[in-house]
């Protein structure tokens, strides 16, 4: 089984992830910020990972900390739980509509950080979620994952419909690259032999 349990505990946030790569979708969440929690439910149950989330985070100053810090938190759970990458199939991809919304995003397990994200959300505010910690999330997310992502929001009036398809083609894609391809049992998935 592919688990990890990462704390991670500064004068600004106290959070803990507890993760299950090959689990069924299933979530415990209580980050303190609503929507938050509803987006990382949609990682959870698209990416079929059991995931649990707690956080404590400084919400009387912003919800900033307390989004950056369990994207951080994530993404060093993530790591963990993949170990040496054998036998991943590495890259996933997942277009998903939600009414007039599509958003597309691709990951690589490739040991190298990178975010790029094309997203223009039509609302500062989703319930108590600024949409700039969107980009927040996910750059702590890839730094500590060691993955390369491309988010692109290609259409979308409704703000959350934006933010959600965003969050339910994450949890596709993840589920694609991590998914063991056996084919390659064993082998990593690059031509440097490591990632």
């Amino acid at each position: 089984m592919r688990t990890a349990q990462v704390s991670r505990n500064t004068q600004e946030t106290k959070i803990s992830v507890s993760l299950n790569l090959d689990g069924t979708g299933q979530s415990k969440l209580a980050t303190g910020i609503g929507f938050f929690d509803h987006m990382l439910d949609q990682i959870a149950r698209h990416g079929l990972i059991d995931l649990e989330i707690t956080a404590e985070g400084d919400l009387h100053i912003d919800g900033h900390h307390t989004v950056e810090d369990v994207g951080i938190t994530l993404g060093q759970a993530v790591a963990q739980a993949v170990g040496d990458k054998k036998g991943i199939t590495r890259y996933g991809h997942s277009y998903v509509p939600l009414d007039e919304a599509l958003s597309r995003v691709v990951v690589d397990f490739s040991g190298r950080p990178g975010l790029v994200m094309d997203v223009n959300f039509t609302a500062g505010m989703i319930g108590a979620l600024d949409t700039q910690l969107v980009f927040e999330f996910f750059q702590g997310f890839v730094n500590h994952a060691g993955v390369t992502l491309h988010i692109d929001n290609l259409k979308g009036h409704n703000a959350h419909h934006q933010c959600e398809t965003i969050f339910k083609a994450f949890g596709r894609a993840l589920r694609m690259a991590l998914t063991p391809d056996p084919r390659s049992a064993g082998v990593i998935p690059s031509t440097k032999g490591c990632l």
